[in-house]
């Protein structure tokens, strides 16, 4: 029981040390020389990056913290079934969950970094490639609908759990451990982006195709 308990803080302290990664910093400093942290809106993902400092850096931090997820999936996937004989899916989600903390709270960089949505992106493609696309495709409509990341971003985070639950239950799959991950990393996105969401709402928030502001 003792090295299974190990083994699980191990996989759960792995996927932390990975999320821990800003590719948003690193590729800032070593393509534009300047902390992403230090400029624009202050927050270390990659809108911030594309506004700051172009294409390339934005891209790149785009698949840095996308792989990130999707890594860390793996490796919990890996762990629970074949080391522990465990489901599977239940070490997905909890590498998911601990690579977007990891994210969020960077431990290499005083536990200041982004907002975790490419990272929960990359772990729900891993984890269901149908609901990775149905929130993929609301989040695509609604930054067409209107020309906002970060009203997509929340409004995906909203539809994440749900659409969890339905293609579980729909499939007959058990639901519950997934719709309650999902569910408070939903909350977890939507309380990062609270500032954005102060700004929705007083009509200050910055759309794509707009003139510059200093907004996450």
């Amino acid at each position: 029981m003792a090295i299974e308990i190990l083994l699980m803080v191990a996989t759960a302290a792995t996927a932390y040390l990975l999320g821990s990664i800003s590719f948003a910093v690193i590729i800032s400093k070593a393509l534009a020389h300047k902390d992403v942290r230090e400029v624009g809106s202050g927050n270390a993902g990659m809108t911030n990056v594309f506004r700051s400092f172009g294409k390339l850096p934005g891209i790149l931090t785009l698949l840095g913290d996308f792989s990130k997820g999707i890594i860390s999936v793996i490796i919990g996937r890996l762990v629970f079934e074949y080391l522990l004989g465990l489901n599977p899916l239940y070490g997905a989600y909890v590498a998911g969950l601990f690579a977007i903390l990891g994210h969020i709270f960077p431990l290499y960089f005083h536990f200041k970094g982004g907002k975790g949505v490419l990272t929960t992106a990359g772990m729900a493609l891993v984890l269901d490639y149908r609901i990775f696309i149905i929130t993929i495709g609301i989040f695509l409509l609604i930054i067409l609908i209107t020309r906002m990341v970060s009203v997509g971003s929340i409004i995906a985070a909203i539809a994440y759990p749900i659409t969890t639950y339905t293609v579980y239950t729909v499939t007959g799959q058990p639901a519950l451990v997934g719709t309650v991950i999902t569910a408070c990393i939903a909350a977890l996105l939507i309380y990062m982006h609270r500032t954005n969401i102060k700004r929705i709402l007083n009509g200050t928030e910055s759309k794509i195709g707009s003139k510059k502001k200093n907004n996450p």
